[in-house]
């Protein structure tokens, strides 16, 4: 104890003492012998009293030390009720710990510094640094879970000397009763017969009722297993619930039913095919619900046959495999195009509007929208940039037409025009990061989309007319059934029908291609309306440089898994020349899959094709890209040329694999 807390706890005689002898001295020297006598005795009196007080004080300064350190005895035995350690900051080296934490964690002092990452492995202070009072992760020791708090000294010396103290607060039950809660969630799924019409067709009622039969045998076979409640709501529909904790052996087995449900086969030789939609993380089962239902619409507009997902922020699929067969019903086309006309004469102006870097399909498509306005007396305004296209000497002979001088024009323009009253119809695809002008799609409120690709996670939304077939072929084709019940023959230009066609022609590959019955169909109708199929081929023609810029392409092919031929074109190319190069590549025997990768400012573009097995479409997905079974593309911003080549080659693997 040094001498300043001493004069703290003792009293002192201090200044009083000293005045009192100054009296005495001064009596003594006024020769005042009673007067000094008395001061005398009253100093010698204050010096006893003094003497008794200190004496006091001390033995109460001795009570209290010792009844403190009585405490401080009683407190070390009484361990607290979390376990505790002290460690160093800088290195994570444990310098105490209390006897809960020992036991606890298994600890024990050694002769050596210990860290803390060598008891909790992956455990770090860095949080505790960073100025947080939890760590962000739940902490596993054997079979006990911890919750760990922690405050940190700060001294003013250097950071080595820097101490946390860890307090773990031991929530294993806690953990236990959450995890069973999560568990035991409700998944909500509709299992959907996408196929049944064509199935039952021409059936008798013993034929179908047998088939009936196999069918349920077969869905509740699988679902067995999964302990849900099963119950058929409609001849073809079927409701699944079941808890959380059976999805994941689910999805490890990549739904197993989509395959399962082909044993049963038709008369006629169809395999049966599903669609399987879940809802999950919903706050209700209503929720729940109206996620599968979501799940089995996106299901059935990416062609049917796969398991989708569907939480509160995205969409994941499995399956999809197969081809695409036609499904679709005129009566649909029928509907669609009066709806669409009746929303064309009730808008201010009309807007039509492709993907970025519009083909001839766009364009095509967005011609014979066109048509239907101009019917309905409503000029057409066609959003495009004349300058990044791919569908240029079609659209020069366009604007020769009086009716389409000034029929195009840019996203900023329309912009300008467009009010609360406009209508804006999307062709050609279904992405909103993939359309020509994505301000004018936010500014415009009645929006319609007809397209043939698969459904992306990140479609348009709020569509009011919603024509989207993944079976036909072609935007145009799609079209070209609306405008026969919109518009008479004599109605169509011949450069509208010739627009069409020409759409057809590239998507389809010159009928060689994802072609079905309605697809001639649709080109025989264009032919009565006046298109010419060799003036279509004269577009679809390549001068010598771009045929040789194309040939220099593919010879930079390689060969991948025997029968994928992948292009890591690391120079400067047009979007047409790729995909013509991907295109061409498929005519060499034993190809089937072709990918073209080119630089493009700061990104790398894709384009796919596919005549065999490989979905393109499922294996550019992953990457961000889009399309169908045959034809497929991606951008991939922000990488290099060997960092898009690794993923894609990684997304085939993933494909084949899976």
């Amino acid at each position: 104890m040094n001498k300043k807390k001493n004069q703290q706890l003792l009293p002192g005689m201090g200044w009083p003492f000293i005045v009192l002898v100054c009296f005495c001295v001064m009596a003594f020297l006024a020769d005042a012998p009673v007067l000094a006598l008395i001061e005398t005795v009253l100093t010698v009196l204050y010096f006893i009293f003094y003497l008794f007080m200190r004496s006091r004080r001390n033995k109460q300064v001795q009570a209290f030390i010792q009844d403190t350190f009585n405490t401080l005895d009683e407190t070390k035995k009484a361990e607290s009720p979390f376990p505790m350690v002290l460690v160093r900051l800088v290195d994570g080296a444990v310098l105490w710990c209390n006897e809960r934490f020992s036991t606890g964690l298994d600890y024990k002092a050694r002769m050596y510094e210990q860290r803390i990452s060598d008891l909790i492995p992956s455990f770090t202070t860095d949080w505790l640094i960073a100025g947080k009072t939890e760590y962000p992760y739940d902490v596993a020791v054997g079979s006990r879970r911890y919750r760990v708090y922690g405050s940190a000294v700060r001294s003013e010396a250097s950071g080595a000397n820097m101490v946390g103290m860890l307090y773990f607060t031991d929530l294993t039950e806690l953990y236990q009763v959450r995890d069973e809660y999560i568990r035991s969630r409700p998944v909500v799924s509709i299992i959907l017969v996408d196929n049944y019409e064509e199935l039952t067709m021409n059936m008798s009622e013993g034929a179908i009722s047998t088939m009936n039969a196999e069918i349920n045998d077969v869905i509740t076979k699988w679902t067995e297993p999964y302990r849900g409640l099963l119950r058929k709501l409609e001849r073809n529909r079927y409701l699944f619930v079941f808890e959380r904790r059976y999805l994941e052996a689910a999805q490890n087995e990549k739904f197993t039913l989509l395959e399962d449900i082909h044993q049963v086969v038709s008369p006629n030789g169809l395999a049966a095919s599903i669609s399987f939609g879940l809802g999950v993380e919903g706050a209700s089962f209503e929720e729940n619900f109206n996620f599968a239902s979501l799940s089995i619409e996106m299901a059935l507009s990416r062609g049917g046959d796969q398991a989708v997902i569907k939480d509160r922020l995205n969409f994941t699929f499995y399956g999809g495999r197969a081809k695409e067969a036609d499904r679709r019903s005129k009566v649909r086309s029928r509907v669609t195009a009066n709806s669409m006309m009746e929303l064309i004469g009730q808008s201010s102006q009309v807007f039509i509007m492709g993907h970025k870097n519009a083909d001839l399909d766009a364009v095509g498509a967005a011609m014979g929208v066109a048509c239907m306005c101009r019917k309905k007396g409503k000029k057409a305004n066609i959003v495009i940039d004349r300058e990044h296209n791919a569908a240029g000497r079609l659209i020069e002979e366009i604007c020769q037409v009086p009716e389409y001088r000034d029929a195009f024009i840019s996203g900023q323009d329309a912009l300008l025009l467009c009010d609360n009253r406009s209508t804006l119809i999307v062709v050609d695809t279904n992405r909103p990061d993939q359309v020509e002008s994505q301000p004018l799609l936010e500014a415009i409120s009645r929006v319609c989309v007809v397209d043939h690709h698969r459904r992306a996670a990140d479609y348009i939304e709020s569509v009011v007319v919603n024509l989207h077939e993944p079976y036909a072929s072609s935007a145009s084709e799609l079209v070209t059934e609306l405008l026969q019940y919109a518009v008479e023959k004599k109605d169509v230009l011949p450069i509208e029908a010739k627009s069409l066609l020409a759409g057809i022609f590239l998507d389809t590959k010159s009928f060689n291609v994802r072609t079905g019955e309605r697809t001639f169909e649709a080109a025989a109708v264009l032919r009565r309306m006046g298109a010419d199929t060799v003036e279509v081929k004269k577009l679809l023609q390549s001068d010598f440089q771009e045929t040789m810029s194309k040939y220099r392409i593919m010879k930079a092919a390689r060969l991948y898994r025997q029968e994928i031929a992948i292009v890591p074109f690391n120079a400067a190319t047009t979007r047409p020349l790729a995909a013509q190069a991907a295109d061409d590549l498929l005519n060499i025997s034993g190809i089937t899959a072709s990918f073209v990768l080119y630089p493009q400012d700061d990104q790398v573009i894709i384009s796919a094709r596919s005549i065999g097995r490989a979905n393109v479409q499922m294996i550019l997905e992953p990457l961000g890209g889009g399309g169908n079974t045959a034809t497929a593309g991606a951008q991939l911003k922000g990488v290099t040329m060997k960092e898009a080549l690794d993923q894609l080659i990684g997304s085939i693997d993933k494909f084949y694999e899976g």
